[in-house]
């Protein structure tokens, strides 16, 4: 289990954007009164998707919204790596470290993010980009791979190598728009080169089918 802590350096008040507020009356909609803490965690994360982050003050006005504790919602941010307790600027990188992406190549991406954007967790100095690693991302079939996290969504970006990583970085470091998906042009996660299995269409298209008798049928009948 990972400690998490809020930021030191907090704003001094928050307040959610017109935006903000239309997805919150939505989601509070989905909960009878009674049950209206349950919206807590969506109203984390439309604060992150506002600001890039969960802040204290954010905290607190989810608390009092929501009629609960505020050390109550407190628990579930820190508790939840999903949320981010302190600014990681324009886009965020969580990179993928487990097994599969590591036996994929994952330590060539770590050094590409420390080389171009610095230590886990720190901001660039022109608030653009940061970094981290997290648990396994779900898309082992195309390892190793990073999400990044930005005004535009949440994106994925695969089959990656320590060359195509910096170039996705440079690309945000340049306010470019990276293409996201497989960088070697894979469909999904299809095997490299293209699919070698079912390459007949005569395998799957119907016409190698067998008219069959279905029991208890009538027969048809014959035009006049």
């Amino acid at each position: 289990m990972s400690a998490r802590k809020i930021a030191l350096d907090q704003p001094e008040s928050f307040s959610f954007s017109k935006d903000s507020e239309k997805e919150i009356k939505f989601w509070l909609n989905k909960y009878p009164k009674p049950k209206k803490a349950s919206a807590v965690i969506p109203m984390l994360w439309i604060a992150q998707k506002q600001d890039g982050w969960v802040s204290e003050p954010a905290m607190r006005e989810i608390a009092d919204r929501l009629g609960m504790p505020k050390i109550r919602v407190m628990e579930v941010a820190t508790f939840y790596t999903m949320f981010n307790l302190a600014p990681a600027g324009d886009h965020l990188i969580q990179l993928c470290g487990t097994t599969p992406c590591w036996l994929r190549g994952a330590d060539d991406l770590k050094k590409v993010c420390a080389d171009k954007i610095g230590p886990k967790g720190k901001v660039t100095a022109d608030g653009k980009l940061s970094w981290m690693e997290v648990e396994c991302l779900g898309a082992c079939a195309n390892a190793p791979m990073v999400q990044i996290s930005n005004s535009a969504g949440d994106h994925y970006y695969e089959d990656l190598t320590g060359e195509t990583m910096g170039k996705i970085i440079d690309d945000l470091a340049a306010d470019k728009k990276p293409k996201p998906g497989s960088q070697t042009g894979r469909s999904c996660s299809e095997a490299e080169g293209g699919s070698m299995a079912l390459t007949d269409g005569a395998l799957y298209d119907g016409s190698l089918a067998k008219k069959v008798k279905l029991p208890n049928t009538k027969p048809k009948k014959e035009k006049a």
